[in-house]
């Protein structure tokens, strides 16, 4: 089912939406790294339902529990089990989705492949999956910072909602800014405007999506490989893993192929007896390896497939139908996805660190 990420930082989640619960097996952990359950539950509680009058009023508390991989306060080298419970499943609200297929999402995808589904509030496709990605991502960003670089800060934030765009900064923005408003933003002005949409949006019944951008500060240079494992690839990998994605580009992106050569190229200089650029319209990567500057990336997400309205579908018969949503959904996923970008990077960062380890040092 594709549930395993990572080469020598390795993660299996596992779990359904509305089943006992979803977690996560981590393996590869170094020992002897302090790890309790309130170091995974401050992550969780960012992505956990029910947060803010535009997310979705599922009332999960989304409570940890570290199962296995530590003793005494200390990862021991072995597995790590994360389980976190459903409390709050209502499968029932499901029940016309088990006979229709609901547009954009996995239903009919899913039943084609394997010809069974969990229709209960879409099993493995539903994002509840990424709890396990976030407590696993909390593992690994003490490992980041612990074993590897501890000046390291991952900071993801609301770019844009549809057409409402943030000014922001990624080289100053604060962490205590994004988290101190619903929409998780780095541009305060941008926070009634984009609040106010979404409340819009959900009361048409009506969904609506945007793009986050992440950038990493202070990331050793050396991290990636040639070739099929380059550092934005797997970046790119991991993203696009997350559900509701529809877009990665990192640095200049797209935007770069409006450019010459000469002015999107990014000169050298030394400073401070380092090796630095006076631009960075590379993101952060050369040739599929950080050299040392900011790694600035964006990733659009989609609408959210579930509205309140009546659209056209077919049943499993093979006929033409009306299916309305049912349920409890975000009328945009971007605040919530915002810790689970971060989770991503996190994830793809230590398994990089680790490799360069073996490898060269």
């Amino acid at each position: 089912m594709g549930s395993t990420f990572g080469k020598l930082f390795k993660i299996s989640t596992w779990g359904e939406s509305h089943g006992g619960g979803v977690g996560v097996v981590v393996d590869g952990c170094p020992p002897k790294i302090a790890l309790s359950e309130g170091d995974i539950q401050f992550d969780l509680d960012r992505r956990r339902p029910g947060q803010s009058e535009i997310t979705t009023p599922r009332n999960e508390a989304d409570q940890a529990e570290i199962l296995s991989g530590t003793f005494e306060g200390q990862t021991l080298g072995s597995p790590i089990a994360v389980l976190v419970r459903n409390k709050d499943a209502r499968p029932e609200a499901y029940t016309e989705m088990s006979e229709k297929f609901r547009p954009s999402h996995a239903d009919y995808t899913y039943q084609a492949k394997y010809g069974i589904r969990n229709w209960q509030g879409g099993g493995r496709s539903s994002a509840r999956e990424t709890i396990g990605r976030v407590a696993a991502a909390a593992i690994a960003k003490k490992v980041l910072v612990e074993k590897f670089a501890p000046e390291l800060e991952i900071l993801a934030y609301v770019k844009s909602i549809r057409d409402i765009y943030a000014e922001v900064d990624p080289n100053t923005v604060a962490f205590e800014t994004i988290e101190g408003n619903m929409v998780r933003t780095g541009d305060p002005n941008a926070v009634e405007p984009m609040v106010d949409l979404v409340k819009e949006m959900r009361g048409e019944g009506n969904s609506v999506g945007g793009v986050i951008e992440c950038v990493v500060r202070n990331i050793p240079v050396g991290l990636g490989m040639p070739v099929f494992d380059r550092l934005e690839a797997d970046l790119a990998k991991a993203m696009m893993s997350l559900p509701a994605t529809k877009g990665f580009e990192i640095g200049s992106g797209f935007g770069g192929t409006q450019m010459t050569g000469r002015e999107h190229n990014d000169p050298f200089r030394m400073e401070e007896g380092r090796v630095r650029t006076t631009s960075n319209r590379s993101g952060g990567v050369q040739g599929g390896i950080s050299n040392g500057e900011n790694l600035v990336f964006r990733i659009a997400f989609k609408p959210t497939a579930t509205i309140m309205t009546s659209q056209e579908t077919v049943n499993l018969e093979g006929e033409n139908t009306e299916l309305k949503g049912r349920g409890r959904h975000d009328p945009c996923v971007l605040p919530r996805a915002v810790p689970m970008v971060e989770a991503m990077t996190s994830l793809v960062l230590v398994d990089h660190a680790m490799r360069q380890k073996a490898q060269c040092d």
